[in-house]
């Protein structure tokens, strides 16, 4: 695969004029804040936050890219034992997605138990995702910040309230798409199971939720959490990331009635909150 000028440009730390790069792939990368926008007059040029981890994205999102400073056919340990440098392939050696719990969740990995119940301070990370199997009653919270992840015991009753309040099973597992890949949604089309996204409560969480999850998995099987308390919480949020994000996602809609009117709550108030606020002070 031949990689464009304006992403190898954009690995190497260089400014991308917008007009240069794909616009889907622009409002992929920009969802998942992985660029930095540069203002220039009217029009706008763009730089990796962290190269590596725009690396890891473009590899996951598509195999194709997974060779970008080597050929395709050499993995890391050949490299390795041929000239000593692993790195010097981009290659996914630790596929797979983290899982985490507040309370033990009776899972299968190749058929074999598997439970998940972490020791407060841990998570588990599911590598062999393919045969990992979970029962069917289990709602799958996918959790977009890391800390908010690490901290689950922190949100219990706040999870729990919801669930009790929109009538979903108590039994839950959460996952992280940390680091960004496809192998998290893969999975998730591989079981019955109801997911709900918990993310930020801003235009490009919402973006990412509709075209990184519901697109695939269906309305009927997928929500986005929204706290009976956010149009509160949204009037003390950020004016600045709203104003950043509006051009690119201002035209964002949904067919679920309670998304929309987030949607609509937000362009009302012209804010934007983070989930991290949700996270109780109390252990």
């Amino acid at each position: 695969m031949a990689i464009s000028a304006s992403i190898q440009a954009l690995l190497a730390g260089e400014q991308v004029a917008g007009s240069r790069l794909n616009s889907k792939l622009l409002d992929e990368l920009s969802a998942e804040g992985l660029l930095l926008v540069i203002p220039r007059g009217s029009r706008k040029s763009y730089r990796a936050r962290d190269m590596e981890a725009l690396k890891r994205f473009l590899i996951d999102k598509d195999e194709s890219f997974r060779i970008i400073e080597a050929n395709a056919s050499d993995s890391r340990a050949t490299m390795a034992a041929e000239t000593g440098n692993s790195k010097l392939v981009m290659v996914r050696s630790c596929p797979g997605f983290p899982v985490n719990s507040y309370e033990r969740v009776e899972c299968f990995l190749g058929g074999d138990s598997f439970p998940v119940n972490p020791q407060e301070g841990s998570f588990l990370f599911v590598s062999d995702w393919k045969k990992f199997t979970i029962p069917e009653d289990v709602v799958v919270i996918g959790v977009e910040n890391m800390e908010n992840f690490r901290m689950i015991r922190r949100q219990r009753r706040f999870f729990e309230e919801y669930l009790h309040t929109h009538g979903l099973s108590d039994k839950v597992l959460f996952v992280s798409r940390y680091p960004q890949s496809t192998d998290l949604r893969r999975w998730l089309c591989t079981i019955p199971n109801h997911y709900l996204h918990f993310g930020d409560f801003d235009l490009a969480g919402i973006n990412i939720f509709l075209f990184e999850f519901q697109q695939y998995l269906g309305k009927e099987r997928s929500s986005y959490l929204i706290p009976t308390d956010i149009e509160s919480r949204l009037k003390s949020g950020s004016r600045k990331r709203y104003d950043e994000q509006y051009y690119r996602f201002k035209d964002i809609k949904s067919d679920a009635c309670e998304l929309q009117q987030l949607i609509d709550l937000i362009h009302h108030e012209r804010k934007t909150y983070d989930q991290e606020g949700y996270i109780c002070c109390d252990p």
